[in-house]
């Protein structure tokens, strides 16, 4: 049930980045749906591969290249996915950064009401 509401939630928030941001596009609810599905499957199975093969570089540029391989994931779910759509790295970028952030505090909210 909490894995429903997280992507509900991502969901939404996706629409919501996708309406003010420039350079994003969504469909629908549905397509902001199976964004979020998508984007935590390439969470779960690329991002380690990338982070391990790119740990050198994240050393040298203190942890911030991890910033650039969450644009990459954006990016590669906007090739899989018809009803998505981001036009540009510095998009994806932008965008991964506010998803990230708007998650963590939405995330937060949701753990506080369970308690």
């Amino acid at each position: 049930m909490n894995l429903l509401i997280r992507l509900i939630v991502t969901a939404g928030i996706v629409m919501l980045l996708a309406h003010f941001l420039p350079g994003v596009e969504v469909t629908g609810f549905v397509a902001a749906l199976i964004v979020a599905i998508v984007l935590g499957l390439l969470n779960f199975i690329v991002k380690p591969m990338l982070v391990v093969l790119t740990i050198p570089i994240t050393i040298m540029t203190l942890g911030l290249f991890l910033f650039v391989i969450n644009a990459c994931i954006i990016m590669l779910a906007d090739n899989f996915i018809d009803g998505f759509g981001v036009n540009g790295f510095w998009i994806a970028l932008l965008f991964s950064i506010l998803l990230s952030i708007f998650q963590s505090i939405a995330y937060s909210l949701l753990e506080d009401k369970k308690k």
